[in-house]
């Protein structure tokens, strides 16, 4: 009888399991059948990852999947649209605008702790006492030293809301205990024009270095007006290594040098209507001579520069191919603080060639290694191993050839220095020792410094002081094997970069330009240019320089 019991539960269980099992299939498949009734072209990833949130066997960080999703989708477009994480934003928005809210000082993060180099002039800092030299210990009574600290972390915890205030424990001259500072934020701003000097009697040198930010335009204006009072009439623009940014900043400088009526540049695309950018007149310096400087790594907003200044014959682009990017990007910020920059059109210079470089969907790694391919090819040292696709022929307004489909082609090419440039030098430049050195000597020698007035005093005494061997030394110790033969070949820019960033320690970006620049094999041919009439407008549209 028990057995019989026994048997009947059994065939009771089984069968409640099974009905069960079938209750909980047709729910799961109702489920999936239900949303299949509701996918379309449009919805199709928010129905997978709902499934994954709502299904997946194991818990999983949606915010994590969803972010890797997105990203893999913009890098199924071309190169140049991007996806912008909430916490790069910032960041990346500062840049843009050309100002942030922070404390007013550069630094230089030494052997684990932030060491103050220069003061904003004006700025919250230099108001409050802080000193060159310094260095920073504590920050909100935490310590804010040791191997953790890294640029990012001292971005984030430097900058904030403009008038919060920040509290910074200092260290000044390794004496005990700490100077506490309360510092408020103010806005600072992130100059882009680095340089501006007569580079030789009436002729002005300006360098906009990195990028083109809302800024810039008013920073070039001003570079402008303090050149003309110093009586130049010829400008050079240095534009190497500058990747571009605001488009409007860059049609700004181009108008102060075309007559009214003149294209700059012009872009359309599939949603975006063609617009156009006519000079309206308005510029001061219509007919002087002009030269542009640019490299491999110039793009975006300096080919603008670039291509209107050389489509409409009015000055000489002089030095190595440019990147070729020929794209314009709208950055469309998200409720979560991430962004989208999205390539919505092309831009045309004013003959009417667009100067992307080729580049197929998705596949932005093998673009990149086009561009370094660029180097491996010959093309930065030989002229004639520039690749040009002269089925992209195009005239510039009096007539000359110029090509598109591969960024700028300079009128006048200039190698790489290979000169006086050596892999040793270049080493050097990849392991900071150049600024590592200069900090060390600085700061080892700030009193003495200190009391030179002006630049060129203390470049001379630096003359009598330094040798070549010190920075040999210095550089074997930390890592950078002798090499003797490119030392000598180098010797002469590796004093040259070592004393130009001392001295920008002591006196900013602009002396050390004129400096560090002072052999540049590149602007010596724009001064060349210049002395011999080859950048006046008239100049250019005949080809004197070719003769």
């Amino acid at each position: 009888m028990r057995s019989k019991k026994m048997t009947w539960w059994i065939i009771s269980a089984i069968t409640i399991s099974l009905i069960i099992g079938i209750i909980i299939g047709n729910m799961i498949s109702g489920r999936s059948f239900g949303r299949k009734l509701f996918l379309t072209s449009n919805n199709k990833i928010n129905v997978i990852l709902d499934i994954i949130n709502e299904d997946y066997v194991d818990p999983v960080n949606m915010k994590d999947i969803t972010e890797g999703a997105i990203r893999n989708i913009i890098n199924e477009l071309d190169p140049h649209s991007t996806y912008i994480p909430d916490s790069d934003l910032p960041g990346i928005n500062d840049d843009m605008d050309g100002y942030f809210g922070g404390i007013g000082v550069d630094y230089f993060l030494y052997k684990d702790t932030i060491v103050i180099m220069n003061l904003t002039h004006g700025g919250p800092s230099s108001q409050a006492g802080l000193l060159p030299g310094d260095r920073i210990i504590t920050v909100n009574d935490s310590i804010f030293t040791g191997p953790d600290i890294t640029e990012e972390k001292i971005l984030k915890t430097l900058r904030g809301p403009i008038d919060s205030p920040v509290k910074l424990g200092i260290r000044r001259n390794f004496s005990d205990p700490l100077i506490e500072y309360t510092i408020n934020r103010s806005e600072i701003l992130m100059t882009t024009v680095k340089a501006a000097y007569e580079v030789e009697k009436g002729i002005g040198f300006i360098k906009i270095y990195d990028k083109f930010s809302h800024t810039t335009y008013d920073e070039f204006v001003q570079a402008m007006t303090k050149l003309v009072s110093m009586g130049c009439t010829s400008f050079i623009i240095d534009l190497r290594t500058n990747s571009g940014g605001s488009y409007d900043a860059a049609i700004k400088i181009i108008n102060e040098f075309l007559p009214a009526g003149r294209m700059i540049v012009y872009a359309e695309g599939k949603s975006f209507p063609r617009i156009e950018s006519i000079s309206d007149g308005s510029g001061n310096l219509p007919d002087n001579q002009l030269v542009i400087l640019m490299d491999q790594m110039s793009a975006s907003a300096s080919e603008i520069v670039a291509g209107a200044i050389q489509d409409n014959d009015r000055g000489l682009i002089i030095g190595r191919r440019s990147f070729g990017k020929g794209l314009v990007q709208n950055q469309i910020e998200l409720s979560d603080g991430s962004a989208v920059r999205l390539t919505i059109a092309r831009y045309y210079t004013p003959s009417g060639r667009n100067i992307q470089r080729k580049y197929e969907l998705g596949k932005s790694v093998a673009y990149n290694q086009d561009w370094l391919n660029q180097f491996n090819n010959g093309e930065s040292f030989y002229e004639d191993s520039l690749k040009i696709d002269t089925t992209e022929v195009y005239k510039t307004t009096h007539g000359r050839t110029v090509y598109g489909n591969g960024g700028i082609i300079p009128d006048i090419f200039i190698p790489v220095d290979t000169a006086h440039i050596s892999n040793y030098y270049i080493s050097l430049e990849n392991k900071a020792i150049f600024n590592r050195f200069a900090f060390e000597y600085s700061d080892k020698h700030r009193i003495i410094l200190s009391k030179f007035k002006d630049y060129p005093s203390m470049l001379a005494y630096l003359k009598t002081q330094l040798r070549l061997e010190d920075i040999v030394r210095y550089a074997e110790e930390n890592g950078v094997k002798k090499r003797t033969f490119q030392i000598n070949r180098s010797a002469n820019q590796i004093l040259t970069t070592t004393f130009a960033c001392i001295l920008s320690n002591f006196f900013g970006d602009d002396v050390f330009y004129h400096v560090y620049l002072s052999n540049d094999p590149v602007i010596a041919r724009a001064v060349q240019a210049i002395r011999k009439g080859e950048a006046y407008p008239q100049a250019v549209a005949a080809m004197k320089y070719k003769n």
